[in-house]
């Protein structure tokens, strides 16, 4: 079952509980579906996870855990998630959510130079960041979306598959 994965790679929630940066969250890290590994925890954990992800700001992982908390989704999993943007992805990623934001708000999008520098970026900015927030705001609600609902299939099929193995084995 992907209970037996998730939990192999999983921390000790107390080492969590204990954890300097979520401290700021106190008691309600001692809720006990944010450690439990089921089909709706884990399914809200991947949406909380990747919407976090593709939000451009500085510790994700601290909105990942609130979020967590919020919707009483798996802690470690939607943490953990949030590192598919990580300082190699990210650049990749955020150029397609600032297509699809400029895709959405009718815009051509802007080409990069030849040359990419941090002056070119700052200069660009204020034609640039309404689209980037608005693909980064709409790719993550949608993959969100569709982790949630995608696990919660997966999870179903592979309990129904457990089960019709088992009801073979038996006869």
């Amino acid at each position: 079952m992907p209970r037996r994965l998730f939990k192999r790679y999983m921390p000790d929630p107390s080492t969590i509980r204990e954890h300097k940066s979520l401290r700021f969250l106190g008691r309600l890290l001692h809720d006990p579906n944010l450690w439990h590994l089921n089909r709706h925890s884990v399914a809200r954990a991947m949406a909380v996870g990747l919407f976090a992800a593709f939000m451009p700001i500085p510790l994700q992982m601290l909105l990942a855990a609130a979020l967590a908390v919020l919707v009483r989704a798996n802690m470690p999993i939607a943490v953990s998630l949030v590192w598919l943007t990580n300082p190699i992805t990210m650049p990749p990623v955020f150029y397609c959510t600032y297509k699809v934001g400029s895709w959405l708000m009718g815009q051509p999008p802007r080409h990069l130079p030849d040359e990419y520098t941090w002056d070119w970026v700052m200069s660009q900015m204020s034609t640039l960041w309404q689209p980037f927030l608005l693909g980064s705001l709409v790719t993550g609600l949608v993959l969100g979306a569709l982790a949630y609902c995608l696990t919660m299939v997966y999870w179903r099929w592979w309990v129904a598959r457990q089960w019709r193995r088992r009801k073979h084995r038996n006869l």
